[in-house]
């Protein structure tokens, strides 16, 4: 089985959501972890969105990149621009893979009601979707 990361910046929303679509859609594929450069606190909007998409994330946590230090990953997806730019050196031989997402909570500030941040979240989540499903294409 593959070893995948996706990697943001805070690891409280896109690629939390990018972990749970993987542990669900690559499930028997992959073994799938996210993490990030500049750790916050896993988004509570995230965790809704994903739910009602049938992925319950509510256990994760958000995780500094340098805990994964000295684990071998077929390969790293960052899933934001900063992260990008900041991606450690230590992933060394991986595979690397960068797909930018829009941030929600950046989107959402300008929300003035729930159901409109919301949409954003729901928007992104959906967009993740689409991506993970197609990262293993063609892959028994």
């Amino acid at each position: 089985m593959k070893k995948i990361l996706f990697l943001c910046t805070g690891n409280s929303c896109r690629s939390q959501m990018a972990e749970g679509w993987g542990k669900k859609l690559l499930a028997g594929k992959a073994d799938v972890f996210s993490a990030g450069t500049k750790p916050g606190t896993l988004d509570p909007r995230a965790v809704k969105v994903m739910a009602e998409a049938g992925v319950d994330i509510s256990g994760h946590r958000s995780k500094h990149a340098d805990e994964l230090k000295g684990e071998a990953f077929d390969l790293v997806v960052t899933v934001c621009d900063n992260a990008r730019e900041t991606c450690p050196v230590w992933f060394g031989r991986s595979e690397k893979l960068h797909r930018s997402f829009e941030d929600p909570p950046h989107l959402a500030k300008e929300a003035k009601r729930e159901e409109e941040a919301l949409a954003h979240y729901r928007r992104v989540r959906d967009e993740i979707r689409d991506f993970v499903a197609g990262l293993m294409k063609g892959e028994k």
